[in-house]
């Protein structure tokens, strides 16, 4: 009895192995260790959903630094906050919303197989990655020329690595009269606990800044207005330091708001480039009904990557 048992087994596991090879063979996509597609499938979306979980212990870190700053120094966000540009963030967050429709729109149109429509919904998704990126250009570009960095060098004046605004003082003030000079690029850290309680330079010693995108030129700071936050300049590189109530520490606000949105923009990149893998894989005609899970996880990962900015937006764009 026992060895017609083993028979029936050797019998059975012989079925399974040729079933297998069959499968195989009929669907030249499934790899080598599992045994149907939909095992396949099956298996790499519980990956991808772990590996989005990791993702979201990452980007959760970061939120919990954010909580802690924000309730230590509430006057700080409120004060910077009004430095970003609240148009460019919506629009920002229009373009990534349009582009997880599009992402959708292509998964869907992988499962019925309809490979032109496919094609062109990949296309608009990187188009919106691309816009995305290139309006945050904008706005990092803008910041980095208006001084609005992290770390000590946030209360040195603009294009002062040199120590321009050090000499224009000493040519032109009085021998007996006491010079403001910048604040060191390294400062001791005696001095960096004491930045931001007032302007780190004599805006006397600043360069005048020139006209400003929005035609904003040269000018005295209107200190009232810029406390009351109705009009904060811009446009002026020297603004925040010339601002007398500007808070203590408001380089942290910068500090994580680089962080986090730097972070978000790397993974936007990561996103362009599986999605340029996709266009190329789309091409070749390799997604149809039978198979189309990478078109099906990169879009589970965009979505992730979209519903993390849109977190982002409100925390430091609009909550003032």
């Amino acid at each position: 009895m026992n060895h017609i048992a083993a028979d029936q087994k050797s019998q059975l596991a012989g079925h399974d192995a040729h079933a297998a090879h069959g499968e195989h063979a009929k669907y030249p996509f499934l790899a080598h260790h599992f045994d149907t597609p939909a095992q396949q499938f099956d298996s790499a979306k519980l990956g991808m959903w772990l590996f989005l979980a990791t993702e979201v212990l990452f980007f959760g870190a970061l939120f919990v630094a954010y909580a802690v700053l924000r309730t230590r120094f509430p006057e700080v966000f409120s004060y910077a906050s009004h430095y970003l540009d609240t148009t460019m963030g919506g629009i920002n967050t229009a373009v990534l919303i349009v582009s997880s429709l599009t992402m959708a729109l292509g998964v869907y149109f992988a499962q019925r197989g309809r490979k032109m429509a496919l094609i062109i919904c990949l296309w608009l998704t990187m188009a919106g990655a691309a816009g995305f990126l290139v309006i945050k250009y904008f706005e990092y570009s803008h910041k980095i020329h208006a001084n609005l960095v992290w770390g000590p060098s946030f209360y040195i004046p603009p294009h002062d690595a040199v120590g321009e605004a050090e000499h224009a003082a000493l040519a032109h003030a009085p021998a007996a009269a006491p010079v403001a000079v910048a604040a060191p690029l390294n400062p001791q850290p005696s001095a960096i606990q004491s930045i931001g309680t007032h302007p780190a330079v004599d805006a006397s010693v600043i360069k005048a800044a020139g006209s400003g995108p929005r035609g904003l030129g040269v000018g005295a700071v209107d200190h009232d207005a810029a406390v009351t936050h109705d009009i904060i300049p811009h446009d002026l590189p020297q603004a925040h330091l010339e601002d007398a109530k500007m808070p203590p520490n408001t380089h942290m606000f910068f500090a994580i708001y680089y962080a986090m949105t730097g972070l978000h923009g790397i993974h936007v990149v990561v996103g362009m480039v599986v999605i340029g893998i996709l266009i190329y894989r789309a091409t070749r005609g390799d997604f149809g009904p039978n198979y189309y899970t990478p078109v099906d996880l990169v879009g589970l990962y965009w979505h992730i990557v979209d519903l993390v900015w849109i977190f982002l937006f409100p925390l430091f764009y609009l909550i003032h």
